[in-house]
């Protein structure tokens, strides 16, 4: 396991942020989400600070499963206000350990309360694999070494 690994620069480098206001629409959203390949998006107020997330999850039990129109439900709406968030310098650990007790797929990154970055159980595990395949690959390596 991976547990030195900071999220910034180790786990997300070069990741296009997929954020919008809670004035949005969630026809946008899905759209956008679709676009980038992500499962949630970040809302953002006019400062970049991070007010809430939504997931495809949300957008399935709170417009779609309840009837809503998706063009004119905002995004405040169904948002989950005030999301935890991670540091910059926090480990694929705490990660792992905060979307595990939580039951998250996605956490938001902020650096000084603006969003810098999104983290998914996706690239931790990503990571933890690659991880995990060198540590393999130096001991079958330091195994040849010996015999």
């Amino acid at each position: 396991m991976p547990h030195r690994l900071k999220i910034i620069p180790d786990i997300i480098h070069e990741q296009k942020l997929c954020a919008m206001q809670a004035d949005g629409r969630v026809d946008e959203a899905a759209r956008r989400m679709s676009y980038f390949n992500v499962g949630a998006i970040v809302i953002v107020d006019d400062r970049r600070q991070v007010i809430g997330i939504v997931t495809e999850r949300d957008i399935t039990r709170r417009v779609v499963a309840e009837g809503r129109d998706p063009t004119l439900t905002a995004l405040k709406d169904i948002m989950s206000a005030n999301p935890d968030t991670l540091r910059p310098d926090d480990t694929a650990e705490d990660a792992l350990t905060l979307m595990r007790l939580r039951g998250y797929r996605h956490l938001p990154v902020v650096d000084q309360g603006r969003l810098v970055g999104m983290v998914s159980v996706r690239d931790l595990y990503e990571v933890t694999k690659l991880s995990l395949e060198e540590a393999i690959d130096r001991r079958q390596q330091s195994g040849k070494t010996s015999e």
